[in-house]
């Protein structure tokens, strides 16, 4: 779909979703047809392509183009905690953090926090999935688990209260 021209000496923007964020970022006599997208949204992301014809040109029509591929980033959303088990003294629990979005995909790190400050590894903690594995439980694993999820585009946090 053609989005932006410029022809016959002026600059014509297509009726699409990006017409009223989208322009040329020099003026055109310039020679650089740099364009600009505002407020850019996730649904931006794609291929975009630059045709540049001049008239009574003999160059191959295929050698006169430019693509390009645009990745527009999503920071993670709010991630939500739960806790799936019974908390008590010598069970296992399973403390799940998931994001609904994010692009690329989020990581996910739990925490336990102060006083008793601990970070967790594999095999207990899944990054991918978001999930902490706790298992024969004490009571002093007790507290406050704070898990991050993030990506390039940055970071949202949640916790759980764990009462053993």
């Amino acid at each position: 779909v053609q989005i932006l021209s410029f022809l016959g000496g002026k600059v014509k923007v297509e009726e699409t979703e990006l017409k009223p964020r989208i322009g040329f970022l020099h003026d055109i006599n310039s020679r650089n047809i740099s364009v600009f997208i505002n407020a850019t949204r996730e649904q931006d992301s794609g291929q975009y392509m630059c045709s540049v014809n001049v008239e009574d040109d003999t160059i191959r029509l295929d050698k006169n183009i430019g693509v390009i591929n645009l990745t527009v980033l999503v920071p993670p959303a709010v991630p939500t905690c739960h806790l799936h088990g019974s908390a008590v003294v010598g069970a296992n629990v399973t403390l799940i953090c998931s994001s609904k979005k994010g692009k690329p995909s989020p990581m996910y790190q739990w925490q336990r926090e102060p006083p008793t400050l601990q970070v967790f590894f594999p095999p207990a903690q899944d990054r991918a999935r978001g999930t902490l594995k706790l298992t024969n439980l004490t009571l002093e694993m007790s507290g406050v688990y704070v898990c991050r999820a993030e990506n390039q585009a940055g970071s949202k946090n949640c916790s759980i209260v764990l009462e053993v």
